[in-house]
């Protein structure tokens, strides 16, 4: 049923729902709560940690403000707990004048800030604490857009349940065996629990459905994938030893086993599909080139993919130093048109050996004479489709996708369910562990005379923050803020700024100035966090690290430490959260990329690894359902199972594959 049909949907709600997403019933009851709200842990704001998020009861006592600066417009409130004063602040959310009224008692849930004079609730999303409310019930949460009250969101996704009735695709003998409930109880209790019990369990029931339904697709997709080899490879062991011969180091045992798993794949029978994943610096791409190497020494053509126009660069200079005897072209958004057109009239006939690119090889007109091999580097920025674009380019050619990001093996067997899995566990020898800090405020001088004087003796250092713009609450130092201050405050050190708004050119321009050592020092934001090698850079500065992944933070890291050059990463955080300490300190105690991994996975469960966290009575996800490990493992028995049975699998395949698409969705970040 359209989204317009819903009793209290109006046109100009349609629109403002149609701009989330959600355009019927069934995309209704699957835009899940992003919190749940258990009105039996209120807090006292006197008990909150400094930015905190907290759910909390106050009186208004005064009329909304509206205040405008300089930089921003805000509205302020003057609110009361229990004798305890404090404000509650909007930015840039000018609507919330209408919308309070002294003397009345709102339930708040935002960002807690402290000062010395003053306490703030920040952003809070807020409701009025009337009669009618079950002060022991359960209130779902979701993210909206425009004007959209949580009210009609959660009366509007109760009633699309009711139409849509959803329906397992599990046969009922599975169902029984595995004591699965009905699923449209699951969907209820999701969208309205009683209890924080019934949400749990309802979110489990449904993350089993969901991942029966992905993990068959894959089995379906690897199936389909399993075609008989018909490009022959003769290149032999012996040319393969006499190629890596030529690299100024000795592979690890875990490179050596990771060639071994693709010569073996090139050399069977069926086509190759293989993620290579290992840690950042465990020489990925030097394994690769191998890869790269066997296809271009049987006369076959081979492709690179890139997710940046900054790493297609780096990698096209890697290919051409290791393959210099190679015809090797490049093809990224910043192409001339000329250049494009004679790269592509050259790969079609046959003239380029091996292809670097980013997106821009993934273009209709891009054609190849005789592709065997397509290398995806960082494969997680990549989706199932663009994979599968690059692979309809070739005859059937052989695939090796890449990522530096370490998941727990377990879950990697089931979230690239449709390719082998190779591992490298660890580094090349020379590599210096990175020694990682946590820096307070107090301590910030220190660090910044320390890097000063490491630059002057010719050391290179990145300095990261989370945004291009700083926050609203003001918590967040934004990069344009950082590279002012840094520039004023040492202004014998050369500084440039990088961030993702800057154009492509521009980007790769600076990355260039900083690899020849023209800058010392890059404050930038995330994007470097993936690929990039500069072996000068020897430090690195993380701002509100907190505010990142471990995983991210661990990427970051990353960026340094890729020389025999003793390296440091400085964790700026002043978080005083039990959370955030134990895991800044975890970062700290270690520089196995997999450890850290695993800590996630038990700290937080399987669903963490697609964007989902969970932090204590207040449950938050960004969009998706709130599950355990044990959710996914079970739905792969099931799915197992299903196919070892020989049932018909036409209605589960149809409906498998029609979510294949949200195989693109996954990332590891």
């Amino acid at each position: 049923m359209e989204i317009k049909n819903i009793k209290g949907i109006s046109d100009k709600r349609e629109i403002e729902f149609n701009k989330m997403g959600i355009f019927d019933t069934a995309d209704l009851i699957k835009c899940f709560p992003r919190r749940y709200l258990d009105l039996r842990e209120r807090q006292h704001l006197s008990a909150v940690y400094h930015n905190d998020f907290a759910l909390t009861v106050g009186t208004v006592v005064s009329m909304p403000q509206n205040y405008i600066t300089a930089r921003r417009g805000f509205v302020k409130v003057y609110c009361e707990q229990e004798g305890l004063p404090f404000t509650a602040i909007w930015f840039n959310q000018p609507y919330v004048l209408s919308k309070l009224t002294p003397g009345e008692k709102y339930l708040f849930y935002g960002r807690v800030r402290k000062s010395f004079d003053e306490i703030s609730i920040v952003n809070p999303t807020f409701e009025l604490l009337d009669k009618n409310y079950n002060l022991k019930g359960i209130i779902p949460q979701y993210t909206v857009k425009g004007t959209i009250p949580q009210k009609l969101m959660r009366t509007s996704a109760r009633l699309a349940v009711n139409i849509e009735k959803p329906k397992s695709i599990i046969p009922k003998l599975l169902l029984d065996k595995y004591k699965l409930s009905d699923l449209y109880t699951a969907y209820v209790n999701v969208h309205n629990p009683k209890t924080i019990e019934d949400n749990v369990s309802a979110s489990e029931r449904i993350a089993i459905e969901e991942y029966f339904a992905l993990i068959s697709a894959f089995k379906f997709v690897k199936g389909a994938r399993e075609q008989v080899r018909i490009n022959k490879y003769t290149t032999t062991r012996s040319d393969i030893n006499d190629f890596i011969s030529h690299f100024p180091f000795e592979f690890t045992d875990g490179q050596k086993n990771a060639l071994n798993d693709i010569y073996n794949d090139l050399s069977g029978v069926t086509i190759m599909n293989r993620l290579m994943q290992g840690d950042v610096g465990s020489g990925k791409t030097a394994v690769s080139l191998v890869a790269i190497y066997i296809a271009v020494k049987s006369g076959f053509q081979a492709s690179m993919l890139a997710p940046t126009e900054v790493l297609a660069k780096q990698n096209y200079e890697i290919v051409k130093k290791y393959f210099p005897f190679n015809r090797v072209a490049i093809l990224t958004g910043s192409t001339t048109k000329s250049e494009k057109n004679s790269v592509k009239k050259a790969l079609k006939n046959g003239e380029i050996d091996v292809l670097v690119g980013t997106h821009a090889i993934l273009q209709d007109d891009v054609e190849f004479s005789n592709l065997s091999l397509c290398v995806c580097d960082e494969q997680q920025r990549f989706g199932v489709a663009q994979r599968s674009a690059l692979v309809n380019k070739g005859n059937i050619p052989d695939v090796l996708v890449m990522s530096a990001t370490p998941i727990p093996r377990t879950l990697s067997l089931i979230f690239f369910g449709d390719l082998d899995i190779t591992t490298i566990s660890d580094k090349p020898k020379e590599r210096i562990p990175i020694q990682t800090n946590v820096v307070k405020k107090e301590k910030y001088a220190d660090m910044i005379n320390y890097i000063r004087r490491e630059v002057l003796s010719g050391k290179q250092a990145y300095f990261v923050c989370p945004k291009v713009e700083g926050d609203e609450e003001g918590e967040i130092m934004s990069v344009t803020e950082l590279y002012d201050s840094l520039s004023e405050r040492l202004t014998d050190v050369k500084f440039a700024l990088l961030h993702g708004k800057m154009k492509d050119k521009e980007k790769t321009e600076v990355m260039e100035r900083f690899k020849n050592r023209e800058i010392d020092c890059l404050v930038s934001t995330t994007v470097i966090e993936v690929g990039i090698d500069v072996p000068n850079a020897s430090i690195m500065v993380i701002h509100n690290a907190e505010r990142f992944g471990l995983s991210q933070l661990h990427q970051l890291r990353g960026r340094v430490g890729r020389s025999d050059i003793k390296s440091y990463c400085f964790l700026l955080s002043d978080s005083e959260t039990p959370t955030a300490i134990e895991r800044l300190s975890l970062i700290a105690s270690t520089n196995d990329g997999f450890k850290i991994s695993e800590y996630d996975y038990d700290l937080r469960g399987g669903g963490d690894f697609l964007g989902v966290r969970q932090s204590g009575k207040l449950m938050t996800d960004l969009g998706n359902l709130k599950y355990s490990p044990g959710a996914i493992f079970t739905a792969k028995k099931i799915s197992d199972e299903f196919f070892s049975l020989g049932l018909d699998t036409s209605i589960i395949k149809e409906v498998a594959m029609s979510k294949y698409h949200k195989l693109e969705e996954i990332t590891m970040n």
